[in-house]
């Protein structure tokens, strides 16, 4: 991956490969009918959400040479891409069935990024919440080449802090991965079936649900993980300082050794927030060295104009840089090992 002077390093943006979406479809679990029109439709068990529900299906999504071209309209010329959430099969109650979903998935889209190896790299999956997760990130890192791993916020009906995880934080945070963790679900579906709210609502409530149980159960705590938070982390920065209030006051809360608001700092955040003004507010909250774009590409409610986004805040040139590239580079060049993530022009 290289890039210019100027340009953008993007860390929440997705692909669903055809191939894979076709393996599904043969086995009765996707239907394609719909591809024309940009609809995909899924089996509840891959998906999470309730049958039949249309789910966005735009061309870039499967196709490198339309990624690229709107890449190019918004002025980012690197992706680091995951698969979206509705294919982590995080409802799915068969550890078999995950697996293979899973790392069938890992394969295409390491196939998808290659077509433009330059531009793309890939975030790879895992079966959260079965045994064997982290034999699976091993593969995505050691094998397919993936620069990170992306998660979800629940698997196999299990909460992240559930013990089964314990060998894939461990194995995370020995390797020093960035591990993008994008909401998997939400809480109470039944009040948000309207108005479009698990997007809208449920997903950041989600993220703080999530990262509620690292913090709680010890996991931040106990594994130094390169953690990066979907959505600018959801509702969890506004509520770092009731998490620390029921540290300080409630003994059922108070497992860490330090108030949570320590280890959320030690978390990373990207973009997508969609106001300048809370994003002004986070960069303040956590600095800039923590935050990094992310735009939610190629979904409607994305960022099309990212580099507006970042550049209308006023940072300094070093704060802007940091957020569009020095971040995000940071954190997956070294684990790119093809080695072809090189630093921009001027800091070889």
């Amino acid at each position: 991956m290289t890039t210019r002077p100027g340009t953008a390093l993007d860390v929440h943006a997705h692909a669903m490969p055809m191939p894979l979406l076709e393996r599904l479809a043969d086995r009765g679990l996707a239907d394609l009918s719909g591809v024309s029109a940009a609809v995909l439709r899924l089996d509840p068990r891959v998906s999470g959400v309730a049958a039949g529900t249309p789910l966005p299906l735009a061309r870039s999504q499967y196709d490198v040479a339309a990624r690229l071209a709107e890449m190019d309209d918004a002025g980012v010329i690197n992706h680091a891409v995951s698969l979206p959430p509705f294919l982590f099969c995080s409802t799915a109650d068969e550890p078999q069935f995950v697996s293979d979903i899973v790392r069938h998935g890992n394969d295409e889209l390491t196939v998808y990024v290659t077509g433009a190896a330059d531009r793309l790299c890939g975030l790879g999956s895992v079966p959260l919440g079965w045994p064997g997760a982290a034999d699976e990130a091993r593969r995505c890192l050691d094998e397919l080449g993936t620069a990170g791993i992306a998660i979800g916020s629940r698997g196999a009906g299990r909460e992240l802090d559930d013990a089964v995880n314990d060998e894939l934080w461990s194995f995370l945070a020995q390797r020093r991965v960035l591990v993008f963790l994008h909401p998997s679900g939400i809480p109470d579906p039944h009040r948000q079936r309207d108005f479009w709210l698990p997007q809208l609502v449920g997903y950041p409530m989600e993220t703080a649900l999530a990262v509620a149980r690292l913090i709680f159960g010890r996991v931040l705590e106990r594994y130094g993980l390169l953690l990066c938070l979907a959505h600018g982390g959801g509702c969890l920065p506004s509520l770092r300082g009731r998490l620390d209030l029921g540290w300080e006051r409630k003994d059922v809360a108070r497992t860490t050794a330090v108030p949570p608001s320590e280890l959320t700092e030690r978390l990373y955040y990207d973009t997508a927030v969609f106001s300048s003004t809370l994003l002004r507010r986070l960069i303040e909250d956590v600095g800039a060295d923590h935050v990094l774009l992310g735009t939610d590409h190629p979904f409607e409610l994305g960022d099309r104009n990212p580099l507006e986004t970042v550049r209308t805040l006023g940072l300094d040139r070093a704060a802007t840089r940091s957020v569009l590239w020095d971040n995000a580079a940071g954190l997956l060049g070294p684990s790119v090992s093809s080695g072809v993530l090189r630093s921009p022009p001027g800091r070889e």
